[in-house]
């Protein structure tokens, strides 16, 4: 009797389910796209990110000199990155990527002259710290999910940027669908507070990312709620982020805090101005 032929081992990119497929699909060709002088967005070595989730909400923003490209891979496809890895951020809810690309500072290493390598990397903090205030201002609470806030620097006109849409009409109405966001949520909720627990000894911004995240979950149910009865969605106003968490601006330990700031008691919407 002839034996049953063996069984082959299926290629690593058909293993995950269709949605996911369909994510990395997005995201490649997110990752391959070009600009008017034919360079790949991704390729710059030294850049700016942000992730937005189904309403269009920002919530996260990075920077990178190792190439946009692959730090943006790191997080989205959950190769290890510390906001993946403490469970803030959950790639199932990034539904738009930007990019701003620092095309200047390419061919940059750390063998080159201290003082430039130095001048590069305050650039890419400002950018860094624009793109996050241009976030807080675009949030509906005013808050985003960075566990460190970036360096307070000086405000400069953000680079040219692009915006990429990562899922499909499918996928985002299945994915996004309010009664699947607030479950995902609320478990991304509760793995960073068992995080927390296990760790005991975590970050200031990462119990602040908790209470964001607890926020967001708050609104989104609240607003699922609101629809059920047939009422106007909640005032997102109507929760009080800076008086749940204080400052968004800046960190304590930011060598240019302004500490009338840090301490609540200064004008967060003057430093988005």
């Amino acid at each position: 009797m002839p034996s049953a032929p063996k069984p082959r081992r299926p290629v690593r990119g058909k293993l995950p389910a269709p949605s996911v497929q369909d994510f990395r699909q997005r995201l490649d060709a997110a990752l391959n796209a070009k600009d008017d002088l034919g360079r790949k967005w991704s390729d710059a070595k030294w850049g700016c990110y942000a992730f937005y989730d189904y309403d269009g909400e920002p919530i996260y923003v990075g920077q990178t000199n190792e190439q946009l490209r692959v730090r943006v891979k790191r997080h989205l496809t959950n190769q290890r990155t510390d906001a993946v890895a403490m469970r803030i951020l959950d790639v199932f809810e990034v539904a738009e990527l930007e990019l701003w690309p620092l095309w200047e500072f390419e061919g940059l290493t750390k063998k080159d002259e201290p003082v430039v390598h130095s001048e590069a990397k305050a650039a890419l903090n400002a950018v860094e710290y624009n793109a996050y205030l241009q976030a807080i201002g675009a949030s509906k609470f005013k808050a985003i999910l960075n566990e460190k806030i970036p360096p307070v620097s000086q405000q400069v006109a953000l680079p040219p940027s692009r915006r990429f849409e990562l899922i499909s009409d499918e996928n985002r109405r299945e994915r996004g669908h309010p009664d699947i966001r607030i479950a995902r949520r609320a478990e991304t909720l509760s793995r960073l507070a068992a995080v927390a627990h296990e760790r005991g000894e975590v970050s200031d911004g990462l119990r602040r990312v908790l209470v964001i995240q607890a926020v967001r979950l708050a609104y989104l149910s609240a607003t699922r709620y609101a629809e059920a009865e047939g009422r106007p969605e909640p005032d997102p106003a109507s929760i009080d982020v800076h008086g749940l968490v204080g400052s968004v601006m800046l960190e304590r330990s930011d060598p240019a805090a302004d500490m009338d700031e840090v301490s609540g008691e200064g004008d967060a919407d003057s430093t988005l101005s």
